[in-house]
């Protein structure tokens, strides 16, 4: 049996574990990574990149078709799904490749493999090969949660996973949550041209944006002809020759009845948390998830755990930043400790929806006095120009000190005008600042300025 000494061993090749790979070689460490899969984790691979790619297509599909808004006439427009699920799966093989050209470039050891901590910092890899490390970093991740009850079959019962590589469009679609993955899976089959319903059993789309948000992207939605059932839950499903019956049962107790082809289960995820030998090593549970710190360090000394392996968000930026953090923590760097109070979140359906900090009711519920401005991208004269008219901008600051409590984007580039809320909140900035910056035209981020100046009673172009 092979026998290597490391200071650093890293277990998982997400985001969260190739970055902090290369921050330890950054700093001299010497490193490895060991992978079982694809190096760039599910996020890179089977989640956050080609699920990206896919809404593309249809975000160039829709413009296709409705080119003539535009003054162009497009004709024969047509939609050849497996060259879209191709061009989806190139970009993600494209991008891990990329990882292990940056992993060379940084002289970390990669090692595919299983691997299983058996205590005193070592770390077997399928019987193979025995590590001992001075640190330990476990980065596995996590998968898809089924429906209590009912397994993924990946034929007609399917995972995200499964959803992204359909070899056909399904006719009919049944999307089981609408939290960001199922609200994607959603728009972008129903613009493949799938007849899907979406089941949510809280009161609205994206239960953890703010209400008003929500409440437009169910108009959106309802225009698209996406049909929507909240406040629902599932109470069965069976399978037969193919087809699944879904029954459920709404807010008034009322039972229904859905066929469909396919049935994406998005209800959320569970830990990579299985055969890792965490017990042996002395690394705690705290309801299915790593506990750890603020510095991502477990229970265990020298052993720490990031990404989504150690709990929400389950987000890839989370998780990169974690691992940043851990690294330097582990060479006895001065690192703050993780603070996930200015996590933006982004949901990257049609249009766009990208949220950070409070939201209005969390804010109120936190005793706050509030000055809100709301500006509307149809007041947007680069919104108008681009034809994306759909959406609105809304600030919410604390009406004593003009701290930027929370803001809420949606519509079109929502995740991109994010960043500069982001900032604005690590840099303190106040109402008054973020109104007084002067904001290029014509920008959708003038929307931000606006918005600014409604919340104090200022607006211009409204």
């Amino acid at each position: 049996m092979t026998l290597k000494q490391y200071e650093v061993a890293i277990i998982g090749g997400g985001p969260g574990g190739y970055v902090a790979a290369i921050r330890a070689a950054q700093l001299g460490k010497k490193t490895v990574l060991i992978e079982r899969a694809e190096l760039g984790g599910i996020c890179l691979n089977w989640g956050c990149i080609p699920t990206k790619a896919l809404l593309k297509s249809a975000e160039v599909l829709r413009s296709a078709q409705k080119a003539q808004k535009y003054g162009l006439q497009v004709t024969g427009v047509e939609v050849d799904f497996p060259a879209v699920i191709k061009r989806s799966r190139q970009v993600a093989e494209a991008l891990s490749k990329g990882v292990a050209f940056l992993m060379n470039k940084n002289a970390v050891d990669v090692i595919e493999g299983n691997a299983q901590l058996l205590g005193d910092m070592q770390v077997l890899i399928d019987n193979d090969i025995r590590i001992n490390a001075d640190n330990i970093i476990l980065a596995t991740g996590a998968r898809p949660r089924p429906l209590p009850g009912t397994a993924y079959d990946g034929e007609t019962i399917i995972s995200s996973k499964e959803a992204m590589n359909l070899s056909s469009i399904p006719e009919r679609l049944v999307v089981v949550g609408a939290g960001a993955i199922g609200v994607e899976f959603a728009d972008f089959y129903a613009a493949m041209g799938s007849q899907v319903t979406l089941i949510e059993m809280c009161p609205q789309l994206l239960p953890i944006e703010d209400a008003e948000v929500s409440a437009e992207l169910l108009k959106l939605f309802k225009r698209k002809k996406i049909k929507t059932l909240l406040e629902t839950t599932v109470e069965d499903i069976t399978v037969s020759n193919g087809q699944a019956n879904v029954t459920v049962k709404n807010q008034k107790g009322e039972s229904l009845s859905l066929s469909a082809e396919k049935v994406l289960v998005a209800i959320g995820v569970q830990g990579n948390t299985e055969n890792l030998g965490l017990e042996t090593a002395g690394v705690e549970l705290e309801k299915g998830w790593i506990k750890t710190n603020h510095y991502m360090q477990s229970s265990a000394a020298g052993i720490y755990a990031i990404g989504d392996v150690s709990g929400p968000p389950w987000l890839a930026h989370v998780a990169s930043h974690e691992g940043i953090t851990a690294v330097e923590h582990l060479a006895g760097l001065n690192v703050s400790p993780m603070n996930y109070d200015n996590v933006p979140g982004c949901t990257y359906c049609t249009p766009q929806v990208a949220s950070i900090g409070m939201t209005e009711k969390s804010a109120r519920d936190a005793g706050y006095e509030l000055k809100i401005g709301k500006f509307p991208y149809r007041a947007s004269g680069k919104a108008m120009a681009a034809g994306e008219t759909d959406g609105f901008t809304k600030l919410i600051y604390d009406a004593q000190y003009g701290e930027l409590l929370g803001a809420h984007i949606i519509g079109a580039d929502a995740t991109e005008l994010i960043a500069e809320l982001g900032m604005a909140r690590s840099l303190e900035a106040t109402h008054e600042s973020v109104l007084e910056t002067i904001h290029a035209h014509p920008t959708l981020s003038e929307m931000i300025m606006e918005a600014s100046g409604l919340a104090l009673d200022r607006g211009i172009h409204l």
